[in-house]
């Protein structure tokens, strides 16, 4: 039993399978179309690590790399200038997930951003504490320790270096 064109006959189960399969691999084949269709693609996991993927993840990576250069030194990520952390204070840097602070004049300390209560990064440096927004933690700048809970553990320490005006993660 043929169907043709025009009939009024419903279409059996192996059309209908075949013409899902068909649709099915079309959009598998469009997917895996040419990289210049889309830029997210060259993030996903099943891309393969082409040459072409390389250029589209360098600029999130360049700016630590040309940083630490300037800091002179390999293996050292350069965060920022002295000058931007004020005595008693700090400053987040969420991205390297790092808050650094100063308690005394040119004495610097590293700490993690990552509040240990519940793994929120930390919000910002103000009266002498770290300050987490997530649920009320404060750190005390010169340590770490929990100055206000929830948290119960202070922040784990991080190497930190300042050579010339610039700290940088050691």
């Amino acid at each position: 039993m043929a169907e043709t064109p025009g009939s009024s006959m419903p279409p059996t189960r192996r059309t209908v399978f075949a013409a899902a399969g068909g649709a099915g691999l079309a959009a598998v084949l469009t997917a895996c179309g040419s990289d210049s269709d889309s830029g997210s693609k060259a993030d996903a996991p099943s891309s393969g690590a082409a040459a072409s993927d390389t250029p589209s993840q360098t600029p999130s990576d360049t700016a630590a790399p040309s940083a630490s250069s300037a800091s002179g030194g390999a293996g050292v990520a350069a965060l920022g200038k002295t000058a931007d952390i004020p005595v008693g204070g700090g400053k987040v840097f969420a991205d390297q997930k790092v808050v650094v602070t100063q308690p005394t004049a040119g004495d610097f300390k590293g700490f993690s951003a990552v509040c240990t209560h519940q793994g929120c990064t930390v919000s910002d440096v103000s009266d002498g504490m770290i300050n987490c927004h997530c649920h009320g933690s404060r750190f005390h700048v010169a340590d770490g320790s929990v100055a206000h809970g929830p948290a119960t553990s202070a922040l784990p320490a991080k190497s930190v270096a300042v050579s010339g005006d610039t700290v940088s993660l050691a």
